[in-house]
């Protein structure tokens, strides 16, 4: 009997303890409400000390001093990533194509190892040398320059990037293969692209950009997206697909074969100042990576076997705007700006 109540006498000793933790407890943890923010916030009544977070789970979240409890969430960082799978044409690549490879553009400053592993835009952008060793469809002719433009202000650049251009149109991330990954926010962006000889273009619509890939193709004749008139061009490109301008070579935003402000008399200037040029002819071609190479082939010449200054005249004359055939008549860039 006597051990009968010793355990009745410690369970009751058991239940007043217990009852007065539970009151201890329910009197400390009397707080004042407050919004709790992804990032976490701290909620306190100078007894508890309540952490809380959104993510991902924590530990030692409650204290009293004496008791610790481990509970809640961490939110990381969150980046936000665009990605687009953009498409567009060089005129000046596509020019005198590969035999059998009317749909490519030619990769002729690849093959010559005139490609810097740096980019001409001036954002430091670089690359592994490797990355030049790939050929085919998928073989890098260039670097090239991608806006996304303010919706609400297509003359307003959001973000810029450098980028390479594979032989098939796709524009792909410094790697090579990867489509382009930009950290901004989701919202509708206008596209352009820009080369250092040819004519930018724009998208003439926004794309609502997020994670999932966006198609953005300039290539397509029968469903052309590009902003303006006659922004980009199809002499001399196979059926049903459009290039970009080429014969910008004094990065003006307008091609010119004679009268005001011309593009031809860069190509001359260059080629008879050239150092290998002691004699001044006309006809000396000077090779490297340059903005007078109007058909991308490593080479520049004025006038002679393959000069460049006749692809400047065919593209005037062509122009649908051109009417009346005039050599002064100005391809102007088809791009909004301040």
């Amino acid at each position: 009997m006597r051990i009968s109540n010793k355990i009745k006498s410690f369970q009751y000793s058991c239940l007043v303890i217990i009852c007065m933790m539970v009151w201890h407890v329910g009197q400390a943890q009397t707080m004042e409400k407050s919004v709790v923010s992804s990032s976490g916030t701290e909620l306190s009544n100078s007894e508890v000390v309540a952490n809380f977070t959104v993510g991902e789970i924590a530990v030692t979240s409650f204290t009293n001093g004496n008791t610790t409890l481990s509970q809640g969430f961490h939110q990381g960082m969150a980046t936000m990533k665009i990605s687009i799978a953009t498409k567009v044409f060089f005129q000046g690549a596509m020019l005198n194509p590969n035999t059998g490879e009317e749909s490519l553009m030619r990769d002729d400053l690849r093959v010559n190892n005139l490609i810097p592993t740096t980019s001409p835009y001036g954002d430091g952008s670089t690359c592994e040398a490797s990355v030049f060793n790939t050929t085919g469809n998928d073989a890098i002719v260039d670097w090239v320059w991608i806006e996304l433009r303010d919706k609400d202000n297509s003359a307003s650049v959001s973000y810029g990037t450098s980028a390479l251009l594979q032989r098939d149109g796709d524009i792909v991330a410094t790697d090579g293969v990867s489509n382009i990954e930009i950290e901004i926010g989701f919202d509708n962006y206008y596209v352009a692209i820009k080369h250092r000889n040819h004519l930018s273009v724009m998208s003439s619509s926004v794309y609502n950009l997020n994670e999932s890939v966006t198609v953005i193709n300039f290539t397509d004749a029968t469903a052309q997206i590009t902003y303006g008139s006659n922004a980009q061009t199809t002499f001399g490109m196979p059926s049903g697909m459009v290039a970009m301008w080429a014969g910008d070579v004094n990065n003006d935003g307008i091609i010119q074969y004679s009268g005001t402000n011309p593009d031809t008399p860069v190509i001359l200037s260059a080629v008879l100042n050239d150092i290998g040029n002691f004699l001044n002819f006309p006809t000396f071609a000077v090779s490297g990576y340059l903005d007078i190479d109007v058909d991308a082939n490593g080479s520049a010449q004025y006038s002679g076997t393959n000069p460049d200054v006749p692809y400047i005249l065919q593209n005037v004359l062509a122009h649908p705007g051109n009417f009346l055939n005039f050599s002064t008549y100005q391809i102007v860039e088809q791009m909004p700006n301040n």
